[in-house]
């Protein structure tokens, strides 16, 4: 059975998106947590508008008529050493494509600003080819970052808030200073959940006060999740062939999945936080973002680092790689022992059967799989979990404020703006977040070094289990497909999340695309134990190969009836 299936819509009524889902009562942080739910709830793929009509947008005649459509790192590079194309044509390409899809077009509003320097790095890169100076595969390449990451050049970084506007941060972020190294172009910053999504328990994900609501390149009315939201919509939408985004718990594997593109969350210290605005040192890293696997781990190999002023990232020392492209291995799910979630084997019919026919092709590609209850044993963790992160993100914050300078001093001076500035920075959904965390204590405190010994516990949960059972990996769908963009009640749960588990550990995980469902993208999920990268892109890349390619969005107005 082909992975990627057309499944029959059923006629709901016009309002279902809207009532047919229950308001998470807490979203933890950026994304709906799976802790909360036993199995699958109702997926709804109801129009969102009352119209139904299905009819695409104008921007659905912008869906083919790229240059550099569906190009990957290894495509751009060939053109770059036969001649065919300069790293400064691609650059201006990204550009014009930004200005057509981006803004003019269907308008996804990913990118919130453009470098106005691109086309100067991208003229140096091709100077240093000329003289036979090429860096490595990202020689030239141009990349979109998230908005929560430092770039001391012209640009702003705010994390999408109207507080931090204006703000330029006083150099790089350390991954930033390794991505100008490896020779990539940064072409500029994307969109965001506001606060990567830990403001509000009803946001609407993608929106940020800064930059607005970024829309979903397969379906504009629908969501993109968050909080790496812009990023994840960039690749999607071929605004950019790579780029990174940050996790917390979700917020590079959800959108990606949700968007139809592969994410790689990286074990947590592989690569460096300094630099990126935090919410939690126990959970933040960033990751890369892209259409195939392999271009997600050339970029991931770009990042990789020892920062003596980020001391997780010693852990790393004789575990990293500067290649991880070399694992993209076709057999890489031969003789694997895979876990599988069995959460998910029951809810939404057409989630269920692309989830077996998935199974089936790991068993095909010569991995034996076996079903596990992960979800189940962790589902005690969420509260604590989310109270790590309010002591955390308080901490971290008031550090970045201090270290940056920034005219937004603290948590309080923040929290204090939105409120000033209501009608701007609060339209939609307030900062009952910020307020709880602002009222947390100090890391000191016996409540939170309570709950932090019971979040990290998952750590030798998650080993137990994978021992017990001889496994490599541990699989599932990443999440379901997308919910309607609703800013009167925020996001909804969409019935599947796989998440937390990779992220309250701070274990790797990675998403890559594995079919439709009613022409909305879902992604199937790959994590294991810490410093297992490798291993995760060889199985990843292995499932990769064996679908059909992943569907180009078409920017539909609504989903068709």
């Amino acid at each position: 059975m082909a992975v990627f299936v057309a499944l029959i819509y059923l006629y709901v009524d016009t309002e279902y998106c809207q009532l047919k889902h229950v308001i998470m009562k807490r979203r933890h942080f950026l994304r709906n947590s799976s802790l909360a739910a036993a199995g699958l709830a109702s997926l709804s793929a109801a129009a969102c508008s009352s119209s139904g009509s299905g009819n695409t947008s104008s921007g659905g005649q912008h869906a083919g008529d790229f240059l550099l459509k569906g190009m990957s790192i290894d495509d751009l590079s060939e053109k770059m050493i036969s001649g065919e194309l300069t790293s400064e044509q691609i650059t201006k390409h990204y550009l014009a494509r930004i200005a057509d899809i981006d803004k003019d077009g269907p308008s996804i509003n990913a990118i919130i600003e453009l470098n106005p320097e691109a086309i100067d790095i991208a003229r140096t890169m091709d100077e240093e080819r000329k003289s036979g100076k090429v860096r490595g595969p990202m020689h030239g390449i141009p990349v979109i970052i998230k908005d929560n990451i430092d770039s001391g050049d012209q640009m702003m970084t705010t994390a999408g808030s109207l507080a931090l506007k204006g703000h330029k941060a006083k150099e790089d972020a350390f991954i930033i200073k390794k991505l100008r190294a490896s020779g990539a172009v940064l072409l500029g910053k994307a969109n965001l959940s506001e606060w990567a999504n830990f403001r509000s328990t009803r946001s609407s994900s993608g929106w940020s006060s800064r930059g607005g609501q970024t829309r979903n390149p397969y379906v504009l009315n629908r969501n993109t999740s968050g909080s790496s939201s812009g990023s994840a919509a960039a690749v999607a939408a071929d605004l950019c062939t790579v780029a990174i985004g940050t996790e917390t718990d979700g917020s590079v594997v959800s959108p990606s999945s949700i968007c139809g593109v592969t994410g790689i969350k990286p074990t947590v210290g592989l690569l460096s936080r300094t630099g990126i605005i935090p919410i939690s040192a126990t959970q933040d890293t960033a990751g890369p973002m892209g259409k195939t696997v392999r271009d997600a781990a050339i970029l991931l190999g770009a990042l990789t680092g020892i920062d003596e002023d980020d001391p997780v990232t010693r852990r790393s020392e004789g575990k990293a790689y500067r290649d991880y492209a070399q694992f993209t291995d076709p057999k890489g799910l031969s003789g694997k022992r895979v876990g599988i979630e069995k959460s998910y084997l029951e809810g939404s019919e057409q989630m269920v059967t692309l989830y077996k026919s998935a199974i089936n092709l790991m068993q095909k590609l010569g991995a034996e799989t076996v079903e596990v209850g992960l979800l189940d044993k962790l589902k005690d963790l969420g509260d604590a979990e989310f109270t790590v992160l309010l002591y955390e993100f308080k901490d971290g914050l008031n550090r970045y404020f201090t270290r940056e300078g920034t005219k937004t001093g603290s948590l309080a001076d923040l929290i204090a703006f939105n409120k000033q500035h209501s009608e701007q920075a609060m339209p939609f959904f307030t900062q009952d977040i910020l307020v709880m965390s602002e009222k947390k204590g100090d890391l000191k405190s016996d409540e939170y070094l309570d709950a932090l010994r019971k979040s990290v516990s998952s750590r030798k949960i998650i080993r137990d289990l994978m021992a017990g059972n001889q496994l490599d990996a541990i699989s599932s769908p990443t999440s379901g497909p997308a919910w309607c963009t609703d800013h009167v009640n925020g996001d909804y749960y969409n019935g599947v999340s796989f998440s937390t588990p990779a992220a309250i550990s701070g274990f790797p995980h990675i998403t890559v695309p594995f079919g439709l469902v009613f022409g909305l993208p879902v992604g199937f999920s790959f994590m294991s134990l810490p410093w297992t990268e490798a291993e995760l892109i060889a199985m990843a890349y292995a499932f990769e190969q064996a679908t059909p390619p992943r569907p180009v969005p078409e920017f539909l107005d609504t989903v068709e009836i």
